[in-house]
């Protein structure tokens, strides 16, 4: 069984995965997803995504890959028991076809095969990792999305909906998941606020085979994020996001107190000159310093449940805990204590 299968089938039936310790994708993160985060979440056995332009360039990015395998290998022999997830690698389809062809090339020589396509059309991207020999994930915030991924080759589907951080979609799991599924078969993941093990069992109950996780992840001690911004998610409710594509063009949930750090109104946002992003003017209309992702920082509904900073090995140790002890049984019983008790 490859890391691409396997569904749980019963509610007390744990992951039957045979190289994950969870179906689990910690979701590539701007900023975010630093070595020590791929490094933990590989060696705590799920998938670990980590966005290629996390780098400037790309003698960086290399340096940074070797440096997680290398990390990963010492840990794997010290620990032959132990499930090793992958690396998948978020890369973006504006890469030129030199700098594209370059870095597949080196992802494939180091042992990398799932890649996860984000922005703008993946087509091509798809044709390329395909060519050699990997598999492709596609974010898709919206039904249209996925089915052009579809269309084009994707093998798997990140089924983004409402409550997500970065690049949230509206759409409610329920029709988004459901939908996708029936009309692809391949790998579908779900994503948006998901945050605890009872959310991973959710996602593969709509039909979803993984779950995508990325809100969650920062507020671990491996993420490369500010204490302040960890804590801000540890204190914070969804009262405290403001949904907007006002900040950079895209669709996403962003902390009301990240803005009003920088001196801006959440509920008044300067707009771009024009009305229209550029990749010229994207940020203009922003105060010197504020920059997304960066500086004004992003979460999705899920900090509700998150209330502290643990080790990457304390979380998904504690995930998998609750996704195996989820117990249908206790709800029938409370159904029927309810049924008996308005028919009596």
């Amino acid at each position: 069984m490859s890391v691409m299968q396997g569904r749980a089938t019963g509610a007390r039936i744990g992951w039957r995965g045979e190289k994950l310790t969870l179906p689990l994708i910690c979701a590539p993160m701007f900023f975010i997803s630093n070595v020590d985060l791929m490094i933990a979440c590989r060696t705590a056995g799920i998938v670990a995504g980590l966005p290629r332009h996390n780098y400037r360039d790309f003698e960086g990015f290399k340096a940074a890959v070797r440096q997680i395998n290398e990390a990963v290998a010492r840990y794997s022999d010290a620990n032959p028991s132990a499930l090793i997830g992958p690396l998948a690698i978020n890369i973006s389809v504006a890469l030129d076809e030199v700098e594209m062809r370059e870095n597949l090339a080196f992802c494939c020589e180091q042992g990398v095969g799932i890649f996860i396509s984000a922005t703008g059309n993946p087509t091509d991207l798809i044709h390329r990792v395909h060519d050699q020999g990997g598999k492709i994930l596609c974010d898709a915030t919206a039904l249209r999305f996925a089915e052009k991924a579809i269309g084009a080759g994707a093998d798997g589907i990140n089924a983004i909906g409402s409550g997500g951080g970065g690049h949230s979609g509206t759409l409610s799991h329920l029709a988004l998941v459901s939908k996708i599924r029936a009309q692809f078969n391949g790998v579908i993941t779900m994503a948006g606020g998901l945050t605890d093990g009872a959310s991973i069992r959710a996602a593969q109950a709509l039909g979803a085979d993984m779950a995508y996780m990325g809100t969650r992840f920062i507020a671990t001690r491996e993420a490369g994020a500010a204490d302040a911004y960890k804590q801000m998610i540890v204190e914070g409710t969804s009262k405290d996001l403001i949904y907007t594509a006002g900040l950079g063009g895209a669709p996403a949930n962003w902390l009301r107190a990240s803005l009003a750090q920088h001196g801006l109104d959440p509920d008044n946002l300067p707009e771009p000159p024009g009305g229209k992003f550029t990749h010229k003017s994207a940020y203009e209309h922003l105060p010197a310093g504020a920059r997304p992702w960066a500086t004004i920082w992003s979460a999705g509904q899920g900090i509700e449940l998150i209330n502290d900073v643990p080790t990457v090995h304390e979380l998904v140790g504690r995930l998998k805990r609750e996704y195996e002890e989820l117990d249908p049984e206790a709800s029938y019983a409370r159904v029927n204590a309810l049924l008996n008790h308005a028919t009596a």
